[in-house]
């Protein structure tokens, strides 16, 4: 069982935390595209109050352990492991209520070159313990703007963990899946469940458009997300999103299976 200092020692070890690859002028250009509500930036969260640069600086200090110094501009960004460890443990601590509930749970990512495997992990074991893990609109379409343009993806599901692929099999080489901040995903998912009368989940598990676009729609969230990605800290700022632990989050997809490991022995999920 990993401890507390096994964690935050893999955490600096793969800069996971500690000094991460983010650069600062990537997240400062993202602090700024939020602050103008780009929605590039904002990705499914409509923040309700206004978050100027300077605020979003000051949250994310707070929150991720970045300066808070707007005139430090270049460099690497920073990352508290210390914060990344607390987080990790309210993650834990609603997994296992879930669990005990046998809450029906969604998953997805918008990054599954890096982080399927944690999010497969997770499944399989609230899977388990008893949880629904719910599929819905499997296979449907999904037009993504991306900076290519409009690209049609389609929405499938892997050990559990909702994706998008490209429709286009010359671009199918992206797998296991494509990397996207859109919220229409988990729209699309939400919609079709509904739509058809199917379960909705009690907890949505996530990062990115996944994360921030089901917080949006009223539902609990647990996110995962890098220091130039504010929107979910500005959910979890304005209560929808529950929890977002900061980390980096394009680091080799196994340096976050101790992660996981490690939240599911904080919730008693270990297999």
């Amino acid at each position: 069982m990993l401890t507390p200092a096994d964690l935050r020692a893999h955490l600096l070890a793969v800069r996971l935390a500690g000094v991460v690859a983010t650069t600062r002028e990537a997240s400062l250009l993202s602090y700024r595209l939020f602050a103008a509500r780009d929605p590039r930036a904002l990705i499914g969260i409509e923040p309700a109050c206004s978050w100027g640069q300077r605020e979003l600086l000051a949250l994310m200090a707070d929150r991720c352990g970045v300066s808070a110094d707007p005139g430090c501009v270049f460099g690497q960004d920073v990352i508290d492991p210390d914060r990344t460890l607390a987080a990790l443990d309210g993650y834990a601590t609603r997994l296992a209520l879930a669990a005990r509930r046998r809450s029906p749970v969604l998953l997805g990512t918008g990054h599954p070159g890096r982080l399927l495997g944690f999010y497969a992990e997770l499944a399989d074991a609230l899977s388990a313990a008893g949880c629904a893990v719910l599929t819905p609109a499997q296979g449907r379409c999904v037009d993504i703007t991306t900076r290519f343009g409009l690209r049609t993806h389609n929405l499938h599901y892997h050990r559990g963990v909702g994706l998008v692929r490209a429709a286009d099999p010359e671009r199918s080489g992206c797998e296991p899946g494509a990397h996207t901040h859109s919220p229409l995903p988990v729209r699309t998912a939400l919609a079709a469940a509904a739509e058809a009368g199917e379960p909705l989940p009690e907890l949505v598990i996530g990062d990115h458009g996944w994360a921030c676009g089901a917080g949006q729609l009223g539902f609990e969230v647990l996110a995962l997300a890098d220091v130039n990605d504010p929107a979910p800290f500005v959910g979890e700022a304005e209560g929808r999103v529950s929890v977002v632990v900061p980390l980096d989050d394009g680091v080799r997809g196994d340096h976050y299976l101790p992660l996981a490991r490690y939240v599911l022995d904080r919730a008693c999920l270990s297999h």
